[in-house]
């Protein structure tokens, strides 16, 4: 018996007047989607009440991990899935680069990932950043130290003392585009009598705004801008963490897994519980995604390398509803659909084993606000065994994978429950 899981991150909406009232997953013709649909289909709370809704804690819960108790901030995540680990008297900083823009008096942030920066140029202006005399020295300073990757996706490590970390507001930079960064630079949102708090947030604010200073007149974003492009040119460190243990995913389900994904969080994610992360060639958190060789490597892992459980996560619809772009949202959804789970069920039919497969979205990205929502997200179940998807393959009953279609059906309120599910555990 085989079991996968896909997941599109942000795929999940609200009724828009462009779509006649519809959602993007009520407006498609989905027929994988709607295959899967046809076996179960429900809504599930993946966000517990209280959290801040995000990738991090909704991934967290449908990996069967409680972010109430083992969740202290996304940056960790990132962290480990890139190999980091925390020393003592560390914290882990998501470092996004971010494209800010003049405006009045004021600079107002028009992309939480420079403009899709990746690449060469990523690599070019990170280095110039932390090599310049100045940012070098307060860095050293603050004892910060960022590891570079090619992407707009950076990981900063902290030596502090912090222990407040809740006084402490780091605002997630996708939550306020269109806005003036001021109001959203870090603060302290009560009292505390700890000064390495009180210290960090003071260092990361002149950090953002020194390297705004060193980075705004860069030869790669004087090009970019020439190419019409938004210029990649503020650090913005968020999601102060510090160590985080996850229970070990084969030991508590008895499986063994394979997650392919593209982003460090849900590296880190199956990393910190054990398990295998293969990475794909071709493969990145944007539109242009290897959509084919994601649903390879996971067929792989599941026919040829004897693992029971493969996830497949695709972070495209939820960047295009950051960008605000309805087009390629659906362009997104589409394609998770004809180029991954499509794929993935025609080379599980034709092994013949079977195998039981669970879709949903981790949590919506809603095009209305480009931010995200911790309202329940659909779900749908599918087994290969069960009467005429067993019968009759792609024959089976459909029914519509879409938040109006799961409505009416019972709220799993605990998204920590759909492992268990998969695995006909609970």
């Amino acid at each position: 018996m085989k079991y996968v899981l896909v997941i599109g991150d942000g795929m999940a909406d609200t009724a828009l007047e462009a779509l006649g009232g519809k959602t993007p997953l009520e407006s498609l013709d989905l027929d994988a989607f709607d295959r899967v649909a046809g076996g179960m289909l429900g809504r599930v709370q993946t966000v517990p009440h209280g959290l801040a809704p995000g990738s991090d804690t909704a991934i967290l819960s449908i990996f069967g991990n409680d972010p109430r108790t083992c969740y202290t901030g996304r940056s960790v995540l990132e962290a480990a899935g890139m190999g980091i680990l925390l020393a003592p008297g560390s914290l882990s900083l998501r470092v996004n680069l971010c494209a800010v823009l003049p405006q009045g008096d004021g600079l107002t942030i028009h992309s939480h990932n420079g403009g899709n920066i990746h690449g060469e140029q990523a690599l070019s202006l990170m280095r110039s950043l932390t090599e310049h005399p100045a940012f070098a020295e307060a860095m050293a300073a603050a004892g910060l130290h960022i590891h570079i990757t090619d992407t707009f996706r950076h990981i900063g490590v902290m030596h502090s003392a912090a222990c407040d970390l809740a006084a402490l507001r780091l605002t997630e930079p996708h939550n306020v585009l269109g806005e003036d960064i001021a109001a959203h630079l870090p603060q302290m949102v009560r009292a505390t009598d700890d000064a390495a708090t009180l210290r960090l947030c003071e260092d990361i604010r002149a950090l953002m705004r020194l390297s705004y200073d060193v980075l705004r007149d860069h030869p790669v974003n004087r090009s970019r801008v020439a190419d019409g492009l938004l210029p990649a040119n503020m650090i913005w460190p968020w999601g102060a963490a510090t160590a985080m243990k996850l229970e070990n995913f084969e030991h508590k389900y008895h499986r063994r897994g394979a997650v392919v994904s593209a982003v460090p969080l849900v590296w880190g994610i199956a990393a910190l519980s054990g398990l295998y992360t293969p990475k794909v060639a071709g493969a990145n958190g944007d539109l242009d995604t290897n959509y084919e060789g994601k649903a390879a490597c996971a067929l792989d892992a599941l026919l040829s390398q004897g693992y029971d459980f493969a996830a497949v996560h695709v972070e495209a619809p939820d960047e295009m509803a950051h960008a605000g772009s309805l087009e390629k949202k659906l362009l997104a959804i589409r394609h998770v659909n004809d180029r991954v789970l499509r794929p993935l069920m025609a080379g599980l039919d034709r092994q013949g084993e079977p195998y039981r497969l669970l879709l949903l979205s981790d949590h919506p990205t809603l095009l209305t606000t480009r931010t995200h929502d911790g309202a329940p997200v659909p779900y749908a179940l599918y087994d290969s065994r069960s009467g005429a998807a067993a019968r009759a393959g792609d024959a089976a009953p459909r029914r519509k994978f879409s938040e109006s279609e799961a409505m009416g059906t019972p709220l799993l309120a605990d998204g920590t429950r759909l492992m268990a599910m998969l695995f006909e555990q609970a």
